[in-house]
């Protein structure tokens, strides 16, 4: 049903985003995409509003923000801003 890939050292929360994330997320599509079932690509750690384009431009189609968002003075705005993100990614 899903895939959850790992992009940061699970811990603890407000930890950068690990970059050899995105060319894993490519591969893992990849193989979702070759598979032809209806199989989630989630992203947990790091995801943030600036790079919430790139993950999902590399495959990702589901989104952990947890201290992104709640860190945030507006959580509207912030869910808002990646949503955008998220569909200029196309």
């Amino acid at each position: 049903d899903m895939v959850l890939l790992m992009s940061v050292n699970p811990g603890f929360g407000g930890q950068s985003f690990i970059e050899s994330t995105l060319s894993k997320l490519g591969h893992v599509r990849r193989l979702i995409d070759e598979s032809g079932l209806p199989i989630r690509l989630e992203v947990d750690g790091g995801v943030k509003t600036d790079n919430i384009r790139s993950i999902a431009a590399a495959g990702a189609d589901t989104f952990v923000a947890g201290s992104a968002i709640f860190g945030s003075d507006d959580y509207a705005e912030t869910i808002s801003q990646m949503r955008t993100n998220i569909a200029a990614a196309g």
